[in-house]
């Protein structure tokens, strides 16, 4: 009887045993809970605090007029892109103009030319070429009065 009553006492404390570790085990969750939920709730706190910060409203609105400042910048870009274009455009055009006013003014100076007299064309010829001795001699400072008295006669030639 006593070897049936140590049994059941043993087995009694076995019994006492597992419900202590199933209550420890219980401790446990609960604890870990209790941190989950205060990190839950520091969480929550920053995110509060983070939302005071930034002020979501206002920063959407700050972002909707950064983008049309964006916008601006970008038109205006573009209005300065082509209006220096049409300014370098514009001085292309003015040499254009200038090839093309050269080119007529030497298409009438052909006519002209065309319709004067051939004596009078080769004399014009040999007036717009200097010779070789009216070159020495205006490099040389024409020093010799005597080539100075043949230059002014060929001026005098020109001139009539």
């Amino acid at each position: 009887m006593e070897v049936v009553l140590s049994r059941r006492t043993v087995n009694r404390l076995y019994e006492n045993k597992a419900q202590m570790n199933s209550i420890s085990m219980h401790l446990g969750e609960s604890v870990a809970i209790a941190r989950t939920v205060g990190h839950l709730s520091k969480s929550a706190e920053v995110m509060k605090l983070v939302n005071n910060l930034m002020k979501a409203p206002e920063m959407a609105v700050t972002m909707q007029e950064f983008s049309k400042e964006m916008t601006k910048a970008g038109v205006i870009e573009e209005f300065v892109n082509d209006a220096v274009d049409t300014a370098l455009d514009s001085e292309d055009i003015e040499e254009e103009i200038d090839e093309e006013v050269d080119k007529v003014l030497t298409a009438i100076a052909g006519e002209t030319a065309a319709q004067l007299p051939e004596a009078v064309r080769k004399e014009k010829v040999k007036q717009s070429a200097p010779t070789a001795e009216e070159d020495e001699a205006i490099a040389e400072g024409a020093d010799d009065e005597e080539e100075m008295e043949a230059i002014r006669a060929r001026l005098a030639k020109v001139r009539s």
